[in-house]
């Protein structure tokens, strides 16, 4: 089987290629860059470079003989992407598509309402599909960094509310077993990481990581906006963030599922794995 890759070069889109090479595949990715994908995958992926803010004549010749896409989008209106990749590929007779999506389209809090909409543009198009409706990312922690190797402290509108951040690894082993296996079709896997933390246990556990105390102090939503926007500029992705970190304070995004397990056969990495593995990040 052929598969395409879009979004081959971020966090989780890497981690499914490499997978697929490991097996001994050599899938296709669709990306901006064509030197930063050769850097990544040397010469065991078939590049194609385009843009999916314009699709053209490069979308359809990546998919030229791919059975399966893994769909890595984003943004406020990440809609219009989802429904013109899908489209194309039922055109193209692509069987199947694996959008990472996140478990929020069932809260409608954050971007899930984003989501929500990519996932019904791909219904649309009647290809059949796999969603991965995902837990927030360990990885997002690397934005606690700064603040931890400088003051030895993470501050957070959070609270004490406690969410079940998932392994980067773990959303790409799934991903993975959905788009090589077709055992998922048609489902929405909701994934999480093994155990519900605050912001406060995993700052902890990040200084047990690092070798020395690492503290918690709960900011305002409005301190929380405020910051945000320093590092991300105004717009509907901060808003987006507030809102999750406001739910996860109100203890509305605490879900712990077996999802990892149901599909790997294994239990999902701890954070405290992910924290020794970026220890150094924090340091």
């Amino acid at each position: 089987m052929k598969h395409l890759i879009i979004g081959a070069t971020g966090n989780i889109g890497s981690r499914v290629t490499q997978r697929l090479v490991d097996s001994g595949a050599r899938p296709s990715v669709f990306v901006r860059s064509a030197n930063k994908a050769r850097a990544l995958f040397g010469d065991h992926v078939d590049i194609h470079t385009g843009d999916l803010e314009k699709p053209s004549s490069s979308l359809t010749n990546a998919l030229a003989g791919v059975d399966g896409i893994f769909l890595l989008t984003d943004g406020s209106d990440l809609e219009k992407r989802d429904r013109a990749v899908s489209f194309a590929a039922r055109h193209a007779g692509v069987r199947h598509v694996v959008k990472l999506s996140t478990l929020d389209v069932r809260t409608g809090i954050g971007t899930g309402p984003w989501h929500a909409r990519g996932e019904d543009a791909i219904r649309g198009s009647g290809v059949a599909f796999t969603f991965i409706q995902a837990a927030g990312f360990m990885s997002n922690a690397l934005g606690w960094s700064e603040s931890i190797r400088r003051e030895g402290v993470l501050r957070s509108s959070t609270g004490w509310g406690k969410i079940a951040f998932i392994h980067p690894d773990d959303i790409a082993a799934v991903a993975t077993v959905a788009l090589t296996t077709r055992d998922h079709d048609g489902q929405a896997l909701v994934i999480t990481g093994r155990k519900a933390l605050s912001y406060g246990e995993m700052a902890a556990t990040i200084g047990r990581a690092i070798g020395k105390p690492v503290g918690f102090e709960e900011i305002s939503d409005r301190q929380a906006y405020t910051d945000a926007v320093e590092w991300a500029g105004k717009g509907p992705y901060v808003d987006a963030l507030v809102d999750i970190w406001r739910a996860v304070r109100e203890g509305r995004l605490d879900t712990v599922t077996d999802g990892v397990k149901r599909v790997t056969g294994r239990e999902p990495i701890a954070f405290a794995q992910w924290a020794a593995e970026n220890a150094a990040s924090f340091q």
